[in-house]
């Protein structure tokens, strides 16, 4: 019987839920609704959740106060958040935080409390929840948790109950969500939220704590993208570039005596940090403030924020010396899209765009966009690392355009983490992304150009050409490991076992009879053949439409297609 969660106890749960879904990521991946090469859901709930427990581990070491604990995770949480998956993960424990943020220890009643709270806070964190989905398996486990902490003070039977809620709401997803049912598997993100409640109640019942995070993290989640793209920056400007040359990252814990004579305000304290230096982000709680900014002289910074209270977990790099280091060993040879340069002067409007492939990249950027994010399917970018090419945009407004469903959520959080005015152009879609771009006016205030370019994502038409993974069904038709899918508007509308066929195939149902444009992109696995064949094709059958194709360069996708 376990009558109460102290801090230890806390962490270790944590660290044993990462544990777990790192290994079973690609049990989830794999029940992914499409059988296309990108079910990511595992891959991004697992380094989204290693952000969270390696934050919570580096926290454990100065509290033990569970709320604090639980205040770091959803942090930690937040920042490494990837992915639709790991939004939602996100705001389920960052719910739970709020809810606990005044608990020493947790009762069976506070943690079934705090379960709920962060139900709550995802569903409206989600413009249009959906059931069926993972919401659905958190909020009737939750329910289940209250229910049982009612007749209980054991948080082993709330947590068996709670598990259990789990494992039955999962199952009827199916049921929920037709699309589930046609392919014959449960929701994926519902299975990650399981896998992690497997590892708490392991804990809970004593069995053996987890390795260290370390060695629970894959590779792939210590390497984040953002530690590569900060790599691959480093060849493109001198050492002698840099204005402020230390990273400076502190805490503050406000003093309610000291901040009330200094009188300490949010966006006042923000506005003073930036004259230290750039790169500056503030994350301020009640009692705590995070800082993080370039600095030539990290000593008045640290001054500066004395004044409001105590200052710990101070880190202070000379990013001189570690560039000329990564020089040296050669960190610029990663095949990452540039961090762009600081401008002296701050331009009017900026883009920041998300996209897969060298070609595509190019001809973002050839269209405007400062910074080309290297993500989509199969790797979402983590919001840090869009924050972090943010950061290094000296813009009045600044556009984002995610490119892909699940990638929107993560970019819309980066809005409440920067002073500067952003604008998340919800495109779906590499051809919607283009679309917008072309419909750009910079002579246009911010919020008409978010009109002009929405108009055109929504007159644009997208398709594109991958393969099956696995065997499967959809719409009532038979899919077989290595059919190629043609795919429109996120549907999958042509199955065939000759790539060819399948493209013109979907490219002939796209155009219909008012499409003037039709834009190739060809990935990396398709040939200049192929490519002539599709655009010989259009040009016998659709005699009257303009066609463009370039190269993309994008990885597992033959083919995307654009029709106007």
């Amino acid at each position: 019987m376990v009558q109460q969660i102290d801090a230890t106890l806390f962490t270790n749960m944590v660290r044993a839920g990462a544990e777990r879904l790192n290994g079973h990521v690609d049990m989830v991946n794999a029940l992914n609704v499409f059988p296309v090469p990108d079910g990511d859901t595992g891959t991004n709930m697992n380094l989204t959740l290693t952000s969270g427990a390696q934050e919570i581990v580096r926290k454990s070491a100065s509290t033990s106060h569970v709320g604090e604990l639980a205040e770091a995770l959803s942090k930690g949480l937040l920042m490494g958040a990837r992915g639709n998956s790991g939004v939602i993960l996100s705001q389920l424990f960052r719910g739970f935080g709020k809810g606990v943020e005044n608990k020493e220890i947790l009762t069976a009643r506070d943690f079934a409390e705090g379960l709920k709270k962060g139900v709550e806070t995802a569903y409206k964190a989600v413009i249009k929840p959906v059931e069926g989905t993972v919401l659905t398996v958190a909020r009737e486990a939750a329910e289940k948790g209250i229910a049982k902490a009612r007749k209980t003070d054991d948080v082993i039977e709330v947590m068996e109950a709670v598990l259990e809620e789990a494992i039955i709401s999962l199952n009827k997803t199916p049921k929920l969500l037709p699309v589930l049912a046609q392919a014959g598997v449960v929701d994926a993100g519902g299975q990650g939220l399981v896998t992690i409640y497997e590892g708490f109640l392991g804990t809970l019942k004593g069995e053996s704590l987890p390795p260290s995070l370390s060695e629970v993290a894959s590779p792939q989640a210590v390497e984040t993208l953002s530690d590569i793209a900060h790599q691959s920056a480093q060849s493109h400007f001198d050492t002698s570039e840099i204005e402020h040359g230390y990273c400076t990252e502190f805490i503050v814990r406000l003093d309610a005596e000291k901040s009330k004579i200094a009188g300490f305000n949010e966006e006042s304290f923000r506005a003073d940090m930036e004259k230290f230096g750039d790169s500056l982000l503030v994350v301020a709680d009640d009692d705590l403030v995070k800082v993080h900014v370039h600095a030539e002289h990290p000593g008045d910074t640290l001054s500066y924020a004395q004044k409001f209270g105590d200052l710990t977990r101070i880190k202070i790099e000379n990013m001189r010396e570690q560039h000329s280091t990564i020089l040296e060993q050669g960190g610029g040879h990663h095949q990452q899209a540039p961090v762009p340069e600081v401008p002296k002067e701050k331009k009017p409007y900026g883009f920041v765009a998300v996209a897969a492939g060298d070609g595509i990249a190019e001809i973002f950027k050839s269209l405007g966009v400062d910074a080309v994010i290297q993500g989509g399917q199969t790797m979402n970018p983590s919001t840090q690392e869009i924050l972090k090419m943010i950061e290094g945009l000296h813009a009045e407004h600044i556009f984002i355009l995610p490119n892909n469903k699940n990638i929107i959520l993560t970019a819309e959080q980066v809005v409440e983490l920067v002073e500067t005015p952003i604008s998340v152009l919800p495109t779906r879609t590499i051809p919607q992304g283009l679309a917008a771009l072309l419909a750009f006016n910079p002579e246009e205030k911010a919020e008409e150009n978010f009109e002009r370019m929405m108009e055109s994502v929504r007159s644009v038409r997208s398709g594109e050409v991958t393969f099956a993974v696995r065997d499967s069904q959809y719409d009532g038709g038979e899919i077989h490991e290595g059919d190629f899918l043609g795919i429109q508007e996120g549907k999958i509308h042509h199955v065939g076992n000759d790539l060819l066929k399948t493209s013109r195939e979907l490219l002939d149902s796209m155009v219909g009879d008012e499409a003037d444009v039709v834009t190739i992109l060809y990935g990396k696995d398709a040939s200049t053949e192929q490519v002539k064949e599709l655009t010989d094709f259009l040009e016998e059958h659709h005699p009257d439409i303009e066609c463009e194709a370039h190269y993309g360069g994008q990885p597992l996708y033959y083919f995307l297609f654009a029709v106007e």
